[in-house]
């Protein structure tokens, strides 16, 4: 077969494997089962007469074939999600911005940015997702999303090491708090001693090959106590409230945290700093685009003004 035979389902499954980055996931979204994926996956590569997809033990990566054919099917599949949106009557993709963001973004930047855009151009309409930053890097080479919010810790790495590299923009960079019950003895003052969070029960996210546990204070000399396993920051801070446990939270969502709940500051060992990228893929800027990203960067500032 041909390349320029291969069929619009093929490519759609192509682009879902890449985001997930593995068979099953993109097939539980797909809804088919994992060997009508794989066919797909192989009908497109030998029609390709290449590798598009490095198998690996933790999951897919793309092969430099792979990465040319993503890129151009995921113009092709919006240029045909737009007709199919135009012909139902539907604001065309031209006025659409697809934003990711990771989940505390979802807190204050979030509502801010989308907030200004509805009132200063209300015929641009933005779809957010949530997820986490490497499902977020995936969706924005899968063609997926447009613009994504992610996060960054120390060492601060690129997010991938595929090429081209993702355009990257400082958001706001600010230190990492404390959330503690009001009630607890580490309520009492502003700061603790770093020291002090020995023995602590902690409220975190899931970890996983690429994330550390999100929620327990980086550097502690201990194997922490995780009390309740949570990735969603609103229900750690309500179990903080609770009396159930401490977790961490980006100075910027200071403002959000709920009645119960009280956040101090750490003295002892390393300063650390947490980062809030903007990410997008070279050369992918429409003017919607544009407008959300300066609308970010409006709401970044308001929410975390320059030192």
């Amino acid at each position: 077969m041909d390349f320029t035979d291969v069929s619009l389902v093929a490519l759609r499954v192509f682009r879902e494997v890449s985001e997930r980055g593995t068979f099953t996931a993109a097939a539980t979204a797909l809804g088919y089962t994992q060997s009508a994926v794989s066919r797909q996956i192989a009908s497109l590569e030998r029609a390709a007469g290449n590798q598009l997809l490095e198998r690996r033990r933790e999951g897919v990566a793309l092969t430099d074939a792979g990465q040319v054919v993503l890129r151009n099917a995921a113009a092709v599949l919006d240029q045909i999600d737009a007709t199919a949106r135009e012909l139902a009557g539907l604001p065309v993709a031209g006025g659409t911005v697809r934003l990711g963001w990771f989940p505390s973004a979802g807190a204050v930047l979030l509502p801010r940015a989308i907030s200004a855009v509805r009132r200063t151009h209300p015929a641009i309409t933005v779809t957010t997702r949530e997820g986490s930053t490497p499902a977020l890097v995936r969706a924005l080479r899968a063609g997926t999303i447009d613009l994504a919010v992610i996060a960054s810790a120390p060492p601060f790495r690129p997010p991938d090491a595929e090429s081209p590299a993702l355009k990257l923009e400082t958001l706001a960079e600010r230190s990492l708090r404390l959330a503690v019950p009001t009630g607890h003895p580490l309520a009492a003052s502003d700061s603790v001693e770093v020291a002090d969070l020995r023995g602590q029960r902690w409220i975190a996210g899931p970890a996983s090959s690429s994330e550390l546990w999100m929620g327990v204070w980086p550097g502690l000399d201990e194997r922490p106590v995780i009390a309740h396993t949570v990735r969603d920051w609103l229900a750690k801070l309500q179990l903080v409230a609770a009396g159930a446990g401490l977790t961490t939270i980006s100075a910027s969502m200071a403002s959000a945290v709920p009645p119960g709940v009280r956040v101090v500051t750490v003295r002892g060992g390393p300063q650390e700093l947490r980062r809030t990228l903007l990410a997008r893929l070279p050369g992918r800027m429409t003017e919607p685009t544009a407008l959300l990203a300066a609308a970010l960067r409006a709401a970044a500032l308001e929410v975390n003004p320059p030192l």
